[in-house]
Formats: C-alpha cells, sequence, structure tokens
C-alpha cells in the first residue's frame, strides 16, 4: 500500500442491503465522508443527484450492475464488494460494465488498502486491474481451482496488460 492515503476526505457512498456490511464499512472508513444506502432506490437516487469520489457496490440484493451503469455514466468511480455473486463470470462483468475493482466480501476488512489503490491508480492515469491480478489470483486458486483462468484465456491474458 501507498504512503499517501488517497481516502483522505473523500466522498465514498456504500451500497449494500445488508446493515451490519454497511455498519461494518463506515467503521472501516473512518477518513472518508461516506453515505450509506441499503436499497436500489436510495442509491439511485444518491448517485443520480450527488458526486463521490468512489461508489462502493454490492451486486445482490440493489442491482449492483444497474448502480454500475450510473456510477460510469456519472463519471464515479466504483468499486464492486461481493459475496453471492463471487464468480469468475461476474468480475468479468464488473471490469466489462467500468467497475474499478473487484473485491470479494471475504476481504471486506482490507477496504481501506484496496480503495487506496484505486484512487492510486486513478491518480496515476493507470488501472488497478493490474494490481487487482497480483492481490487476488491466490483467493480465486484456493475459490475455484487453479486453472480458474483457463475458462477464457483471451479475457485474462488481456487483463495482464494492467499489470
Amino acid at each position: 500500500m501507498s504512503d499517501v492515503n488517497y481516502l483522505e476526505k473523500k466522498r465514498v457512498l456504500i451500497v449494500d442491503d445488508e446493515p451490519d456490511v454497511l455498519e461494518t464499512l463506515e467503521e472501516l472508513l473512518t477518513m472518508c465522508d461516506v453515505e450509506r444506502a441499503a436499497t436500489f432506490d436510495m442509491a439511485w437516487d444518491l448517485l443520480g443527484t450527488k458526486y463521490y469520489d468512489l461508489a462502493v457496490l454490492d451486486i445482490m440484493g440493489v442491482d449492483g450492475y444497474r448502480l454500475l451503469s450510473l456510477a460510469k455514466e456519472r463519471n464515479i468511480t466504483a468499486v464492486i464488494l461481493t459475496a453471492h455473486a463471487l464468480s469468475t463470470e461476474d468480475v468479468k462483468k464488473s471490469f466489462k460494465g467500468g467497475a474499478a475493482f473487484y473485491v470479494p466480501k471475504d476481504e471486506m476488512t482490507n477496504i481501506e488498502a484496496y480503495l487506496n489503490d484505486v484512487l492510486e491508480a486513478k491518480e496515476k492515469g493507470k488501472s488497478a486491474w493490474g494490481k487487482w491480478l497480483d492481490q487476488f489470483s491466490s483467493f480465486f486458486n484456493s475459490k475455484f481451482g487453479p486453472a480458474w483462468q483457463d475458462v477464457d484465456k483471451k479475457f485474462w491474458g488481456d487483463l495482464e496488460r494492467y499489470r
């Protein structure tokens, strides 16, 4: 992680239908100005009317992919945080939909570091997806087996260029 905390005083919207996840994220991101949304409608309204430096979006329960589309349209950097949509297909869908990063909820305690990496990459005009590969390859190896990238070698090979 960088010595600079890019999250300091950033406006962050966290969206999840699980109150305990919202509470935990808010506790982990005390250096930010955090706003919460527990429903799709609430998140849609906030994303549509306010600006955020980052939006942390769950997929299931709040239609995260539609919210990702709106965040992209509004030029708001979005990160996917999910447990139920934890698959290589959802990683690909998140990337293709414009997400800056994809974090399994199992790794939520490290959210500050991941969001900081995203903002650092953005400031440097780069993508954080190369770092994603470095940080989550072993996690996905243990979850899906060492051949998880073999299903779509072209996509994962293309993603390597961000390293």
